[in-house]
Order: C-alpha cells, then sequence, then structure tokens
C-alpha cells in the first residue's frame, strides 16, 4: 500500500513541478515566456564565460590520469586507508572525485565490474560516489561563471567536506554491510 502510493506521488511529481511552475508565474502576472527566453538568454552568455575554465580543469585532469601520478599517489596513500579500513582500491575514486564526476563514475564503473556490485569496495565506491562533489569542477564553473578570482575559503572548506564524506562513507558501508 505504501509503496504503490510512493511509486505514485514519484511518477507525478515532476509533471505537477513542472505545470505548477508557469501557472505560479502566471497568477503572481509574471510573463512566464519572456522571462524563460530572458533566463535561457543569461545562460547561454554564462556558459561562454565559463569555457576558458571547463577546458583548463579538464585539461588538468586529462594530465594527472595520463601521467601516472593518479596511481603513484594511490599506491603510496594505500597503507595509510587500510588504518581506516578503506581498500586500496578506491583512493583512485576519492582523488578523482572532487576532479571529476565522470572520471569518478569510470573508476566506480570498473571496481563495481572488477569486485562486484556486492562486494565491500562495490559498495563503498558507490557511497562515496554519492557522498562527495565534484569540488573542483563546481567551483571553476560556479565561480567562473561570476569572475571570482579569490575564492577564499571555498576550496578548503569543500575538501574538507569531500573528506569527511569519503570517511562516512568507509564508516557507514562497515556499519551497515
Amino acid at each position: 500500500m505504501f509503496q504503490g502510493l510512493i511509486n505514485g506521488v514519484s511518477v507525478l511529481a515532476i509533471p505537477i513541478i513542472v505545470l505548477m511552475i508557469p501557472l505560479w508565474g502566471y497568477y503572481k502576472k509574471v510573463k512566464v515566456y519572456e522571462a524563460f527566453t530572458d533566463g535561457a538568454k543569461e545562460g547561454f552568455q554564462v556558459a561562454i564565460k565559463i569555457i576558458p575554465y571547463l577546458v583548463a580543469i579538464l585539461v588538468a585532469i586529462g594530465a594527472f590520469r595520463v601521467s601516472g601520478a593518479l596511481d603513484l599517489l594511490a599506491s603510496l596513500l594505500a597503507p595509510l586507508t587500510n588504518l581506516i579500513g578503506m581498500p586500496g582500491e578506491l583512493v583512485p575514486m576519492a582523488f578523482m572525485r572532487p576532479l571529476s564526476g565522470s572520471g569518478a563514475l569510470g573508476i566506480v564503473s570498473e571496481l563495481v565490474n572488477t569486485h562486484g556490485a556486492e562486494s565491500m569496495i562495490g559498495r563503498m565506491a558507490s557511497v562515496m560516489e554519492g557522498s562527495t562533489e565534484t569540488t573542483f569542477y563546481v567551483l571553476a564553473v560556479y565561480f567562473g561563471s561570476v569572475s571570482i578570482r579569490n575564492s577564499r575559503h571555498a576550496l578548503p572548506a569543500a575538501l574538507i567536506a569531500d573528506v569527511a564524506g569519503i570517511v562516512s562513507a568507509v564508516l557507514v558501508c562497515h556499519l551497515v554491510f
């Protein structure tokens, strides 16, 4: 009964939200179509402004992976991560996630294919994927779109949050699985 209700709500949620937004704008006397096209035009201008930042971060990620630096860093840190119960195979994922969502997803897919979805490594990798953020990408896009050059405390705070997400993923997986 409850699962049927949840399924019904989830099927209808997006269409209702998509319908309610223009209706609410119309109710508030907003020219919905004009507001939408103005927002789309602004979004396009922001996309053009952030392209150099995206190219820079993608080139840096590619160089980091192809150079073998990621694998070297993973092998050096594996003994340390084993102390907290994190298998060494997860170190590349933990380092790639703040840099690239698609790179981290590729690593997670490889880990799940190699070790299995029901393995501790597969589960930890999946939980880490959901518990952390693509920090450098987000900072490059958001700060680049508004031309912020000095990120101040944003990068250290975001990286601390990523470490907390990684450690939490390890602890939760050991507690639950």
